[in-house]
């Protein structure tokens, strides 16, 4: 069958403009039901799970009636800190919980050494690195993650992500370079690699083989600069407006949905940013995002 864009990929976009994982405080009067509605009217398919979502059958029930889908759920991964083993049992109950609501993909992200959540330490400075038995270590549980998620027809998708252990592009070949194909994904985000790096084509580029999630979060590049001359944390910086929808910030999204069109890429791309609900409204980003997506992207 011919590649059909608007067929092979689906649109969504994460709970987080709603309610933060990180701090729940922020959004915390915005329900699932308010949520699910407002992807609804914004004109998407579906979201990822977040931290407040409920148990499978109500959440099924939710989302059948708004004929909405679950794309993906972050897991946050503890390999170096917890071994193989014992993470692999976490895991696996989440893919589990994964299956039960119709998710394919497992957005894996290794938060031991991770300062996303740190009210000390500097975003763009402090982020740890690991050491070569380290890198092994994480290498190897993931493979095994890949073969646990098979089973539950889920795909691992490694998100590269600011103040973890594979951040920058650099890292992420290492990973990608040292973990099997068939069994770990790449999670694309044009974000996190955009502050991370400054360049955000190259790792797409190298490692389209590799994605099979994408994040598209847009950057505003002057509070990038105010963030990174007052060495702020992650939290900091997003409650400070560091990122936002595409079409509100700096980033050019054509090139990238060129390359992953050109690439006959199929799956899910998620629209996300980090915000403040209490300033930034979630519908009006939401609306704001599928304009720019079907006017800029689709039509182009």
């Amino acid at each position: 069958m011919a590649y059909d864009v608007n067929k092979d990929i689906k649109w969504g976009i994460a709970p987080i403009g709603w309610r933060n994982d990180d701090i729940p405080s922020i959004g915390k009067d915005n329900n699932l039901q308010q949520l699910l509605s407002d992807i609804v009217v914004a004109g998407f398919q579906g979201t990822e799970v977040g931290g407040f979502f409920p148990e499978p059958d109500k959440l099924n029930y939710e989302l059948g009636l708004r004929h909405l889908e679950v794309a993906a759920q972050w897991f946050s991964s503890f390999i170096l800190r917890d071994g193989i083993e014992k993470a692999s049992a976490a895991f696996e109950k989440h893919c589990q919980f994964l299956q039960a609501v119709h998710a394919h993909i497992a957005v894996v992200s290794e938060q031991t050494y991770s300062i996303q959540q740190s009210d000390t330490k500097n975003i763009f400075t402090d982020k740890a690195t690991m050491t070569d038995k380290e890198w092994d270590q994480l290498c190897q549980g993931l493979n095994h993650y890949g073969e646990i998620a098979a089973k539950y027809d889920v795909k691992v998708a490694y998100h590269h992500h600011l103040g973890t252990v594979v951040q920058t592009k650099a890292e992420t070949d290492r990973l990608m370079a040292n973990t099997d194909p068939k069994l770990v994904g790449l999670l694309y985000d044009t974000g996190h690699i955009a502050v991370s790096d400054g360049d955000y084509m190259s790792l797409l580029n190298d490692h389209l083989d590799r994605v099979v999630h994408v994040h598209f979060k847009d950057v505003r590049k002057a509070k990038e600069k105010e963030n990174r001359d007052q060495g702020l944390t992650f939290q900091q910086s997003f409650l400070n407006g560091m990122f936002t929808v595409p079409g509100d910030g700096d980033l050019d999204f054509k090139p990238v949905f060129k390359a992953l069109t050109n690439h006959q890429y199929k799956g899910w791309i998620i629209i996300e940013a980090e915000q403040d609900p209490e300033k930034a409204n979630p519908l009006e980003y939401a609306l704001k995002a599928k304009d720019y997506i079907d006017k800029e992207l689709l039509q182009n």
